[in-house]
């Protein structure tokens, strides 16, 4: 890999990934120092991580480094999208928009509600007994 890269942050739920995009690569993608499908082995998470690249039609032109944690599977790999939609922004401006209309520069704000006091979990009542 080459010394020049460009990052970007993603979050999404509790987890935060960290991407480097490295330009002029093969399309490697390694996740927390593992291959990309070993790190996310279930069917369709890497093809909806690497969505931003796949709008572009540059799926093999970079290569792909992340370091994430926090969350679970759903959220570290829509975090990584996010990180993989900035990066590719401070590579290059102009994608921006193309970005933008595909919906990959928001960050989903939906996290765990809180559990409220008298209830089982956020909005989960006791059940109700008549006697």
């Amino acid at each position: 890999m080459s010394a020049q890269y460009y990052e970007g942050i993603g979050r999404r739920k509790s987890a935060t990934a960290r991407v480097r995009v490295f330009p002029g690569g093969t399309g490697n993608l390694v996740i927390n120092d593992k291959d990309g499908s070993d790190y996310l082995p279930r069917l369709g998470d890497v093809d909806i991580l690497l969505e931003p690249l796949a709008v572009l039609g540059q799926l093999k032109a970079y290569d792909i480094t992340v370091q994430v944690n926090g969350g679970g599977i759903t959220g570290q790999r829509d975090a990584i999208r996010l990180g993989l939609a900035r990066a590719l922004i401070a590579l290059d401006p102009e994608l921006k928009p193309q970005l933008k209309e595909h919906k990959f520069l928001t960050r989903d704000a939906r996290a765990k509600e809180r559990k409220k006091p008298g209830l089982k979990r956020a909005r989960k009542a006791p059940t109700y007994t008549k006697r």
